[in-house]
């Protein structure tokens, strides 16, 4: 699955504080990920990241 810095990945669980999407901080064999209700930071294997996305929304760079 192809998760870049600065994406946006809509998990299928909730945050306790109820918001499905986190933003992408780092990636590699973890993932670093922002919670973009609360601001809490997580980190995460990638496998298990993987595992609970149901979409990912990328905002498209402008320097090309």
């Amino acid at each position: 699955m192809d998760i870049r810095i600065q994406d946006i990945l809509v998990m299928k669980k909730t945050h306790p504080c109820g918001e499905k999407q986190w933003l992408v901080l780092r990636t590699g064999a973890d993932f670093r990920l922002r919670c973009l209700g609360c601001g809490h930071e997580i980190m995460v294997p990638r496998f298990k990241a993987e595992k609970n996305i149901r979409s990912v929304i990328r905002k498209e760079s402008s320097t090309d």
